[in-house]
């Protein structure tokens, strides 16, 4: 599979020009908070029914539900339901599961491989039985995923593990609350942490914990389950631990990193977008380098609209921890800044290869030089067309604006990373006017080598 992007000269298309709407309905899942608290995380430890509204249908989440339906024993209740009100960019979705008699505590490994997310089994399932299975991380290529952290808030909390053949195992006979400081701050640590610890006798505090939107809307959706969690959104967290939870219906926060793809894209073609369903407050450090870059944004309660007619500017960007620029933007900054008026620094704090995208980008005219974590940009007039594969999930997402920026038409293979994290990201472009397909064709490498 593949996709085909046309230009659209530099405007992404008349209907953008006039405030074209765009509903982002994909929620922070497959990308860290859906994986986090639709299901590995909580579920699998409250015995009552629990309903997910704004869920999303990733390639992600679509595997999300085998790992739980193959555990041993497992006999979970799902319904998931979507309520197209206008039509395919216009979707929410919601699931309803209980989990009151799922007995397994090892995640089928096949499946848990394709997810960069699988370790927050290992808290949900250790809360409620004492033991957990998981295979290693997978996901995208960025470079190791260490699970230290993770492992160190399981250890003191009174776990016992083990990392044997690729598979992480944790057991304990009791878990007890512990003061425990992050030695670098962890999104992954800091969610398992508070999973691992929701059930724990005593109190359990967590310092140089990360503070992204998603932390603490998970620590929300646990505490209207019935936990004690304070402090989330701040460097300390403290967890006092109950004897049991109750399941609720929540509603899952807007992704800001899909927001501000769309929000790139428009700034990119001169376009004129109107983003809604989003928290503009969750995307201001997106926001803030996009007006630096000579864009317009306007905020509104529950959406942002983004219009350029102007030259883009160059910037100086580094990627950091929230309420940093986050690194999951860099490489759509990256395609906007290869043809900003002038010289742009990237530096990237948090993945070691988080610039592969770059080798792409350079098939397209751009003039890019590479030093170990900095990438220096000299913006060129425009990008040409070109044969392009989707590296990693965010990769993938900008070679898609950067054939929309270029002149003519671009072919983009390996799109099974887009997919993992965008929710129907071609029906939603063609609904701002974008030329773009998704066709069953084999990868031109593959047919000249047979």
């Amino acid at each position: 599979m593949l996709f085909i992007v046309n230009c659209i000269s530099c405007d992404l298309c008349p209907y953008i020009r006039n405030s074209c709407r765009i509903n982002c309905d994909l929620y922070r899942a497959a990308l860290g908070n859906q994986i986090g608290i639709c299901s590995c995380d909580i579920f699998p430890f409250i015995h009552c029914l629990i309903s997910f509204r704004n869920l999303i249908g990733t390639n992600d989440i679509r595997i999300l539900y085998p790992c739980i339906f193959e555990c041993v024993n497992s006999k979970l209740q799902v319904d998931i339901r979507y309520d197209s009100r206008c039509d395919s960019l216009h979707q929410h979705h919601l699931c309803n599961h209980t989990a009151s008699h799922l007995t397994g505590t090892n995640v089928p490994d096949d499946l848990s491989r394709q997810m960069r997310a699988s370790y927050y089994f290992l808290g949900a399932l250790l809360s409620r039985f004492g033991k957990a299975q998981v295979a290693m991380p997978g996901g995208c290529n960025l470079g190791p995923r260490p699970i230290d952290q993770h492992l160190k808030v399981f250890s003191a909390l009174g776990a016992e593990d083990s990392v044997d053949y690729g598979m992480i195992t944790v057991r304990a006979k009791e878990m007890n609350g512990a003061h425990i400081f992050f030695d670098k701050v962890s999104v992954g640590a800091t969610m398992n942490g508070m999973l691992s610890a929701v059930m724990a006798k005593g109190q359990t505090i967590l310092e140089n914990c990360a503070k992204e939107p998603h932390v603490v809307d998970l620590a929300n959706f646990l505490n209207m389950c019935g936990a004690n969690i304070r402090g989330a959104g701040t460097d300390v967290i403290k967890v006092r631990g109950v004897e049991k939870m109750h399941g609720c219906t929540y509603s899952i926060i807007p992704d800001q990193i899909e927001a501000g793809s769309y929000m790139v894209a428009a700034a990119a073609t001169g376009g004129d977008v109107l983003v809604k369903n989003v928290t503009p407050k969750h995307l201001e450090p997106i926001t803030e380098k996009l007006r630096r870059a000579g864009v317009e944004v306007e905020e509104f309660d529950d959406a942002v609209r983004v219009r350029r007619t102007g030259d883009i500017l160059p910037l100086k960007i580094n990627t950091m921890p929230h309420p940093g620029f986050p690194t999951d933007m860099q490489p759509l900054m990256g395609v906007l800044l290869s043809v900003a008026k002038g010289t742009s620094t990237v530096t990237e704090s948090v993945w070691d290869n988080r610039f592969r995208y770059v080798d792409e980008l350079r098939k397209m005219g751009a003039n890019v030089q590479v030093d170990g974590q900095v990438a220096v940009f000299e913006g060129v007039d425009k990008l040409t067309p070109a044969p392009l594969r989707a590296l990693d999930l965010r990769a993938g997402a900008a070679m898609v604006v950067a054939a929309l920026m270029a002149d003519g038409t671009s072919e983009i293979e390996e799109i099974g990373h887009i997919e993992r994290g965008y929710e129907n990201i071609v029906e939603k472009l063609r609904g701002l006017g974008a030329d773009i397909s998704k066709v069953e064709r084999m990868p031109a490498a593959l047919d000249q080598a047979l």
